[in-house]
């Protein structure tokens, strides 16, 4: 296996590697969020349910952004429900950058169980998974019903449904000494024909080589995911030791990413005519918007009326 004594020491967060195992015609990607997760999470105080189903989300996405080879491209995630505590989950990736926020019931979360399963959240809910690519303005989405257990198996189910990709996704989320919030994650997929694949429509989902490194990723822990601790090269090690080689490749850095600013909200109320501004407004004339990312309260003068 490729050498990993360039693996980091101490904490390992916030950064996504990719790998491939030529001789199996696989490819993987394995994240760790730390800080920036706790950020996007501390901005909302989410009780602790909400706070491990948006951490597994944010992973996921994570996982599946990182993979995109248009630097400038972004993924979506959303999910949504049909008479579920939860009414909406949404996050996205775009250039390294995470961001997410979940609205629900409060209410309803709080009579419900302390650890509630994914159809109590989110009824007959869905998830749809879209990638808009910038470098061609193209947009493809795939939406797969949320009757799993979690939202890791609605994954894999996409990426089976749209893309016929045999996949395996493990996301594990814990805490770490200080008791913020740390997640991890791992992706592995087959590509029959190598690394760039075949038609997918001759995929096979019981290829011996798919199955043999999909027993061996269903081996991965969910702490040892969620553990700072461990280098991400140490993890792919713990795995693959034993394969002929695994290339290491494709390192992602992560950071909180909310594209709302002041000039930028100041510019979408602007397209409002002033009479519609001045009934946004308060008594003092300003218009307080708020940014459901980062929960950021924006105040913005209305434009006043002209008299004629």
């Amino acid at each position: 296996m490729t050498d990993i004594s360039s693996a980091p020491t101490g904490t390992d967060t916030d950064r996504a590697l990719g790998f491939t195992i030529p001789q199996r015609h696989a490819r993987g990607r394995i994240v760790r969020l730390g800080p920036v997760l706790d950020t996007i999470l501390a901005a909302h105080a989410y009780p602790p349910a909400i706070e491990a189903l948006l951490a597994e989300a944010l992973t996921l996405a994570a996982l599946i952004g990182s993979t995109l080879k248009d630097a400038g491209g972004q993924l979506t995630m959303q999910a949504q429900t049909q008479n579920g505590i939860v009414t909406l989950l949404v996050c996205d990736y775009r250039g390294g950058e995470l961001r997410g926020y979940v609205q629900y019931d409060a209410e309803r979360l709080a009579a419900g169980p302390e650890d509630p399963s994914l159809f109590a959240l989110f009824g007959a809910g869905y998830l749809a998974i879209t990638f808009d690519q910038a470098t061609t303005g193209e947009r493809y989405q795939g939406i797969v019903p949320l009757d799993g257990s979690s939202l890791s198996e609605a994954a894999e189910h996409y990426f089976l449904q749209s893309e016929q990709i045999p996949t395996l996704v493990r996301v594990g989320v814990g805490r770490a000494a200080d008791g913020k919030r740390v997640a991890g994650g791992l992706l592995l997929q087959h590509l029959p024909e190598g690394e760039d694949g075949r038609e997918r429509l001759h995929t096979r989902l019981d290829h011996p080589e798919w199955e043999h490194v999909a027993i061996l990723g269903g081996t991965m822990a969910a702490d040892e995911l969620a553990d700072p601790a461990l280098p991400l090269e140490t993890l792919v090690w713990r795995l693959f030791n034993e394969e002929e080689e695994v290339r290491l490749h494709g390192e992602t850095a992560f950071a909180r990413g909310c594209r709302c600013s002041p000039d930028y909200i100041a510019q979408v109320l602007g397209k409002f005519p002033p009479s519609e501004q001045q009934a946004m407004a308060d008594e003092n004339g300003m218009i307080f918007v708020d940014c459901a990312f980062c929960a950021t309260k924006f105040p913005v003068p209305a434009a006043s009326e002209i008299v004629t």
